[in-house]
């Protein structure tokens, strides 16, 4: 583990423009947006007492976006929120005057989302949100994806109307691509990921995951005294640590940064002081966290208000992924993809290592906070990881508790 802050010298030292997307107004403004959608449900906040007594803490607290919006991934209110926003600003722009959320509907709005397109690459669960939301408001997409994309994440970004283009190589060559062809024909880039020049749009994503805070805070009855959240390109780890940090100020919670060893971004540039571009090696099975760069946006964020970074093994994830399926006394069963249970991963093996717990304040008065970031979005892999039928997974779609 890297120590990058110490915990008490925090000060209101995000920049303006970063406090602005992630304050507790901003949030406001996406669950508004939210209300609207007759899909949209809060999702659960589950207490695993059982594990907590385990580690030794009064409480461990998942918020399960396995639920979230038939997309089982937080990244559905990323992606859409800013395809909507995007549609607004500029039919604002043509029309001359502010619209109203309700407006989205009117046939001289529609007709000017139908001449947008919207383009970006994913893992997977970014592009199915884009194309989400595309979809909503009657506009294009097409998603750009990289070989290590399963056949069944690609299927449900196309269930979406979006048109896909295969790449070859990772998730960078991918975005650099995206952002290629997207130039060449004046389409608009919903990135999650950041670049210099290139910040307002992955601004709107990460507002879009400020929903899921504001909603676990009231499921809360006191807040987390600890948050550890995984990171890939580090959009969610920055929304929550910059959300927190607005929210509650000097009273913030700890708060953890784990990325995957095998592409540990966010770890390596906390080491180094400034953003730092890890080489490509054996793909992780934590394929939504599989990103080699950060987004400078969230790094900017996590510079400041993040308390340490980690990385965790292979193993890690495979093992929390079948603990949360397969709990111990009255805890929740909870589906949890590759992905999904890495910052419980992280809780984990701090848990294990006094000089670590000593180091981040964890006794046995802490309340800690993580996110379940997906559910079986690859129900197949996802089965065979946790040793159930594909039909079992496929039939419970992260619908319990």
């Amino acid at each position: 583990m890297f120590l990058a802050n110490t915990h008490a010298d925090f000060g209101h030292n995000l920049l303006s423009e970063d406090a602005d997307m992630l304050s507790l107004a901003a949030a406001a403004d996406v669950e508004a947006q939210l209300a609207r959608r007759a899909d949209h449900r809060p999702t659960p906040l589950h207490a695993l007492p059982a594990l907590a007594s385990e580690l030794g803490v009064a409480g461990v607290f998942v918020k399960d976006e396995g639920h979230r919006l038939g997309l089982r991934s937080f990244k559905a209110l990323g992606g859409s929120y800013a395809v909507i926003r995007l549609v607004i600003e500029e039919a604002e722009r043509r029309l001359g005057r502010s619209l109203d959320l309700n407006e989205l509907d009117q046939p001289e709005v529609r007709a000017i989302a139908g001449a947008m397109t919207f383009g970006c690459a994913t893992d997977g669960n970014h592009g199915r949100s884009v194309a989400m939301g595309a979809r909503l408001v009657g506009a294009r997409s097409v998603i750009f994806v990289h070989a290590g994309v399963s056949e069944k994440r690609i299927e449900a970004i196309a269930h979406y109307g979006a048109e896909i283009v295969r790449v070859a190589g990772n998730y960078d060559d991918s975005v650099h691509e995206a952002t290629r062809v997207c130039g060449e024909n004046g389409w608009t880039v919903v990135s999650d990921t950041s670049w210099p020049g290139y910040e307002y749009i992955p601004g709107l994503v990460m507002q879009g995951y400020t929903a899921l805070l504001s909603e676990a805070l009231r499921q809360m009855k006191e807040p987390p005294t600890h948050v550890f959240v995984q990171a890939g390109v580090g959009g969610i780890a920055a929304a929550t640590a910059g959300h927190l940090a607005l929210r509650y100020g000097a009273e913030r919670p700890y708060f953890v940064v784990v990325d995957p060893a095998r592409a540990a971004c966010l770890y390596e540039s906390a080491k180094a002081g400034q953003p730092v571009k890890v080489p490509h090696g054996e793909p992780t099975i934590m394929a939504m966290l599989e990103c080699y760069e950060p987004s400078l946006v969230a790094w900017r964020i996590l510079s400041r208000v993040a308390d340490a970074f980690m990385i965790v093994d292979e193993e890690d994830a495979v093992s929390v992924m079948n603990r949360l399926a397969r709990p111990k006394g009255a805890d929740p069963s909870i589906v949890a993809g590759e992905s999904g249970g890495v910052g419980l991963a992280g809780l984990l093996a701090v848990s294990r290592d006094p000089a670590l717990r000593e180091a981040l304040g964890l006794t046995a008065q802490s309340r800690v906070f993580v996110i379940n970031t997906e559910g079986a979005t690859d129900p197949e892999r996802y089965a065979a990881l946790v040793g159930l039928s594909p039909e079992a997974v496929a039939n419970e779609p992260n619908e319990r508790g």
